[in-house]
């Protein structure tokens, strides 16, 4: 599929309340694109408007990004809009409950999204980080609004040695943010 296409797509894609804004959409496609990441994990992809976006930075990186999603009716809604945009071979998509799911991705993964359960935030996360590299990035979705329920996630990305973290508003979508950090070593 070409690129207008692609951006016609976007443009006029149908986002509930679970997806993804276009303002942080965009701002995933880069961090994925400037990080030249090759393997990427998304936790919760909803209708998949997120996984559409970093899809394309991972087409561009000759990548790979891996969604999961406990929701069947979620699952199908990404398949098919992934379809409709050419990038299924370059998101795989997967109908799991993370928490089950995340041990068995083969590593090394160089950039996270975590857009689930917040309370589970620090779960999936550890479990995830042995496989991370030095130079990975993870973004941490609605990180203002539901600041209580993953302090211990926050807490630790925030105070570890190992993560430079800073939490950014990136679009004026929504009264919200997301923390963004990066694995030192």
């Amino acid at each position: 599929k070409t690129q207008a296409f692609r951006d016609q797509f976007i443009r006029d894609f149908r986002r509930t309340g679970l997806n993804t804004t276009p303002g942080d959409a965009m701002m995933l496609r880069i961090l994925v694109e400037a990080r030249g990441a090759k393997r990427g994990v998304e936790v919760g992809s909803a209708t998949g408007f997120g996984a559409i976006n970093m899809g394309i930075a991972f087409e561009r990186t000759g990548g790979h990004l891996y969604t999961l999603d406990i929701d069947p009716r979620m699952v199908r809604a990404t398949r098919e809009n992934l379809e409709k945009v050419g990038l299924e071979d370059v998101v795989t998509v997967i109908e799991s409950d993370a928490l089950q799911m995340l041990p068995t991705i083969e590593g090394p993964v160089d950039f996270v999204f975590l857009d689930a359960l917040k309370r589970d935030y620090f779960k999936y996360f550890k479990l995830l980080e042995p496989k991370l590299k030095p130079g990975a990035v993870i973004v941490a979705d609605n990180v203002i609004q539901s600041e209580r329920e993953m302090k211990d996630f926050l807490d630790f990305i925030q105070n570890s040695p190992d993560y430079d973290t800073v939490i950014i508003r990136a679009s004026m979508e929504k009264g919200d943010g997301m923390s963004i950090s990066y694995k030192i070593r």
